[in-house]
Order: structure tokens, then sequence, then C-alpha cells
């Protein structure tokens, strides 16, 4: 696994959330998945020495539960804002009520990982061949003057891709969030 860090601007992404009255991290998780779906690398996954591709995408959110544990809840991508903030607020809210995780088995999930109580630089994942999809993390925005900045970790399997796809992700997951 290969672990890229980069800080974004996320003043547009901030801007329009509070605006529009839409969750930040469920806008941000949208956004990744919009520049993942612009990127063959994502629909194929790398798992017990093939690699499988997939028609389609979805988004891992980890959900905090009633109970005060967490659950995993996938959230099928679209390009669709709206439908992607409805299925996100659905999915989510059922994870955290019935405290049961939810899979989606014919996407390509990418796993996401919100540490928001903190702000962190940067975020490594500990390697295991159970989980080889790729990982967006990261903690609390940073507010300075008038701009909202967030360092995003991105970790990824190199049979799935390389560094320079994996670049190519954060520069258009960059664009994504600035074109808001």
């Amino acid at each position: 696994m290969v672990t890229l860090t980069k800080t974004f601007d996320v003043t547009r992404l901030y801007k329009v959330s509070r605006r529009r009255g839409l969750k930040f991290n469920m806008f941000l998780c949208w956004c990744i998945g919009k520049a993942a779906s612009r990127i063959e690398e994502f629909y194929m996954l790398p798992q017990n020495g093939k690699l499988y591709k997939y028609d389609r995408l979805a988004v891992n959110v980890i959900v905090n539960n009633c109970n005060g544990g967490i659950n995993s809840c996938d959230v099928p991508y679209c390009d669709d804002l709206e439908k992607f903030s409805r299925d996100y607020t659905a999915l989510t809210q059922s994870a955290s009520s019935s405290c049961q995780s939810t899979f989606i088995d014919d996407a390509m999930v990418i796993g996401t990982s919100a540490m928001t109580a903190t702000e962190l630089d940067s975020i490594v994942n500990q390697y295991t061949d159970q989980f080889c999809n790729p990982m967006v993390m990261w903690g609390r925005y940073r507010k300075k003057w008038l701009k909202v900045s967030l360092p995003i970790s991105f970790q990824f399997h190199h049979t799935q891709m390389d560094g320079g796809h994996a670049a190519h992700f954060l520069e258009e997951l960059q664009h994504v969030i600035k074109s808001i």
C-alpha cells in the first residue's frame, strides 16, 4: 500500500455545503466519488492475486451508532448530488440506529474515514490483505481568514494504480471541489 497526503483548499465546498444545508462530509464523499468515477483504475480491485473490474462505485463511510460503537456503511455513488445525499442520509441513519453495517458487494468501494474530532496532518492506515480498496482519510478542516483547508490522506494498492494515477486522482478531486 502507498499513501499520499495533500492539503486541499475546501473553501468552496465549505461555503456551498453551509448555504445549501448539506453535511460537509457527505459533500466531500460525493466529490471523492465524482473524481474517482473519472479514473479507470478506481473500478479495479486487487484481491487474492487477481484484479477484479466493477461497473459501478460506492463510497464507504464509518458511522457512529446509537450504542457508542461504529458501523460501516456503503453508499452507492451517482452523479446526482441530491440522490447521493438522500441515499447517504438514509443509509447512515439506518446504520446508526440499527447498529448494523451495510455493504454493497457488486460495486468497487472507496473507503473513507473522517476523524473530525481533531486536526490531523496525515493518516496512514496499516496494510492488511483483507482490505485492498483505496482509502481516503481526513480530520477536521482548518479555517484561517477567508480560506478553509483540509489535509487528506489517500492510500491505495500499488497493483491497482501507480503513483501517477493516484496523484491524478488528488488533482481531479481538487478540481471537483473547486468547481462545485
